[in-house]
């Protein structure tokens, strides 16, 4: 199946990420536009997750470790990590979540 992204609706999961679901049979694929200032806070889930930093400046705490990442940057967030970030900038990210976000379709 082809997917043109640019075609993909956009939903707002949380105030500030505006995100662009795909999903397949196993995984999630989510590109998100996130405003400057936008946060999620603590949570963890089932699934394994990486993100990846596309354009921007994001603060990422995962297991109480924070860090900053800069566009190119990945992290690695294993199943039941808490987990949370905030947009230093406005951002460009995209997760990959293994298995499906179901709550995102």
């Amino acid at each position: 199946m082809k997917i043109q992204l640019e075609e993909v609706q956009p939903r707002e999961i949380m105030p500030g990420y505006r995100g662009r679901l795909v999903h397949g049979e196993h995984m999630t694929l989510a590109y998100w536009d996130v405003d400057e200032g936008a946060e999620v806070p603590e949570h963890s889930h089932v699934h394994e997750q990486i993100m990846h930093v596309l354009q921007g400046s994001f603060e990422f705490t995962v297991g109480g470790a924070k860090q900053v990442y800069q566009a190119g940057e990945l992290v690695v967030i294993p199943p039941h990590i808490p987990h949370s970030g905030k947009a230093l900038t406005a951002c460009r990210l995209m997760d990959v979540f293994s298995p499906v976000r179901e709550e995102y379709k």
